[in-house]
């Protein structure tokens, strides 16, 4: 007798073990307390051998092994679900390098709206002195929209059709024109005035249209350029109004801020969903524990029966 005895109690103790390492990683009140509550019930018959020892094991058998196969499954569920989060979480960082070793920075693209700011006050100097001269000679800087076609799908602001048309208006005996470049006679004016000191403000798109938008540097004026038209224009800067200037991230900077974001929320998604237990779980295991805690329950284990159907029909459900 002795021997089973020994046998039950180890064998017990293992069980323990097992539902406090459950315990441990969920981190749940409620599986606390039962493994707390079935650490008492072992030492009560450890320490009792006038107790029918039978019932420790009956005790493990339709109680603690359920609720140990119960928390495995949500423990595997809950594990499955989140590797799935962090599959997309790696895709995303993935995806994050290979736009982040492609993408134009904002120091480059501020680097270069130097160097195309001084393209085009050159390119306009240039054409002052072929209007003047009414030479056929061609003005524009070489690889004048390189800048545009590098950086536009990226950096530039999106405009309506609505906007890109009435920005690109104009009445014909206002402007200088030629097989080169047609340019606002007024702003002609205002470049020579300013000796052609200026600086690129913004570009923007509509489609497969850009303009490029420059700033005069000593006065609050602005002018585009059009380069499918070669137009040069005062910008109305009203019809830009709805634009939001602070937002100057590149569309891949925008996309990969949106993507690490994202990864933050999943990270804390899978923290939590790892340890999740359904509140009908954690509801029907705060039974339990009343009814273990229960002075007079080993009186009444042979009773245990419908409440261990209740945790093993659990087993069964799609809860979780």
């Amino acid at each position: 007798m002795d021997d089973r005895r020994n046998y039950i109690l180890k064998e017990s103790r293992t069980e323990i073990s097992r539902l406090q390492l459950l315990s441990v990683f969920f981190e749940e009140e409620a599986v606390y307390k039962i493994y707390l509550r079935s650490q008492v019930i072992h030492q009560l018959f450890e320490q009792n051998e006038e107790l029918d020892i039978d019932k420790l094991e009956l005790f493990h058998v339709q109680f603690t092994s359920s609720v140990i196969e119960l928390l495995r499954k949500i423990k595997k569920n809950n594990e499955k679900n989140v590797s799935l989060i962090y599959d997309e979480i790696e895709l995303n960082k993935e995806l994050i390098e290979r736009m982040s070793n492609a993408v134009f920075t904002d120091k480059n693209f501020k680097l270069d709206q130097q160097k195309q700011a001084l393209k085009i006050n050159l390119s306009l100097r240039k054409l002052f002195e072929v209007l003047s001269e009414l030479s056929t000679d061609f003005p524009f800087s070489k690889n004048i929209n390189s800048f545009s076609s590098r950086y536009a799908k990226d950096f530039y602001y999106n405009i309506t059709t609505e906007q890109l048309s009435e920005l690109i208006q104009y009445d014909p005996k206002n402007v200088y024109l030629n097989i080169q470049a047609t340019i606002e006679k007024k702003l002609m004016g205002t470049l020579c005035k300013y000796d052609f000191k200026t600086a690129f403000f913004c570009g923007l798109k509509s489609g497969q249209m850009i303009i490029e938008v420059y700033k005069f540097l000593e006065v609050d004026r602005y002018f585009l350029f059009f380069p499918n038209r070669n137009l040069f224009l005062f910008c109305d800067m009203e019809v830009l109004k709805d634009i939001d200037w602070t937002n100057n991230l590149s569309e891949k900077e925008k996309m990969i801020q949106e993507l690490s974001f994202k990864n933050d929320k999943l990270e804390s998604s899978a923290a939590a969903l790892k340890t999740y237990i359904p509140k009908e779980i954690i509801d029907l295991l705060e039974e339990n524990y009343l009814k273990i805690s229960d002075i007079d329950f080993l009186e009444h284990l042979n009773n245990f029966d419908v409440q261990a159907n209740i945790l093993k029909a659990m087993l069964k459900t799609d809860l979780f």
